[in-house]
């Protein structure tokens, strides 16, 4: 067991410092004044964070901490905290260690007995959960999916089954693809993705998959893509039939497939689009 007071101890300290999405009046006063008072700053593009620096002003140096220098930056780091300076770990956007870097530093860090500590801030999954209009508790945080398109879609057969609302990350070049192969496996769900966050031209857009790509070819900006959860799952050997052998029967019946799907979603509790897409899976 670690038990760390942050603050009732000599122990030199990492900080982890959000950076605004966007505005960079969402920029906290306490994140402005710890950075300017560490010794050092861990900057995932120190390009970016100068830009941030000029800004508010801080004139603290900086070191390069990205996920190609993690090797070398980590031990660097940890070498400076010994020499009980105090760091601060940003990246270029929201929050370190949220599908950016920081989580090897921040183990070792603690590993070693340092004290990590968190500074509230921006992170663009909670503000897109929170304005999503899809139930925000629980919520499963995925972040980006795989850039191949094979363990892509592995990834998101995994995820079909999850009752809970998941949270995804997407570059714009990616999106159309991404909500095909949502759109394909994880059936048409309620969806709400937020693009350009904090930023001016902030749009969230709430429907189904299907309808979100009728206009995929206006989109553009870092996107964060809200997800509703599966329909309660309700195993096949509850029932005597299959779902195809029951859409099955009430057609034979003189049910059109449209009332067949919708009688058969009745009875097994589970949404429509998800019958109607296991239906049509051929």
């Amino acid at each position: 067991m670690i038990r760390q007071k942050s603050f009732e101890n000599k122990n030199s300290s990492l900080y982890l410092i959000p950076t605004p999405i966007g505005n960079l009046g969402e920029m906290t006063p306490r994140a402005i004044e710890i950075l300017k008072e560490c010794d050092y700053i861990a900057a995932e593009d120190t390009r970016h964070t100068i830009k941030i620096l000029n800004y508010f002003d801080i004139k603290t140096s900086m070191i390069s901490h990205h996920e190609h220098n993690i090797m070398t930056a980590v031990p660097k780091l940890i070498s400076l905290l010994k020499e009980g300076k105090n760091i601060a770990l940003v990246s270029d956007a929201g929050y370190p260690a949220i599908s950016d870097p920081g989580y090897e530093l921040v183990k070792k860090a603690i590993e070693e007995g340092f004290n990590v500590i968190p500074v509230s801030g921006c992170n663009a999954c909670l503000d897109a959960l929170v304005v999503s209009g899809i139930t925000p508790q629980p919520f499963l945080f995925y972040g980006f999916l795989p850039h191949d398109d094979k363990i892509k879609k592995k990834e998101l057969e995994g995820l079909k089954n999850h009752l809970t609302t998941i949270v995804f990350y997407e570059a714009p070049h990616r999106i159309k693809k991404t909500l095909n192969y949502m759109l394909s496996i994880l059936g048409d769900r309620q969806i709400a993705l937020c693009r350009e966050l904090t930023k001016k031209h902030e749009e969230i857009i709430r429907g189904y998959i299907s309808e979100v790509l009728t206009i995929n070819d206006e989109l553009r900006g870092e996107m964060v893509i809200i997800v509703e959860g599966a329909s309660e799952v309700v195993k096949e050997e509850e029932f005597e039939q299959t779902i195809d052998e029951q859409i099955n029967m009430f057609i034979e019946k003189g049910m059109s497939v449209k009332d067949a799907i919708k009688e058969t979603a009745r009875i097994r509790k589970l949404r429509k689009n998800d019958i109607y897409n296991e239906y049509h899976k051929k």
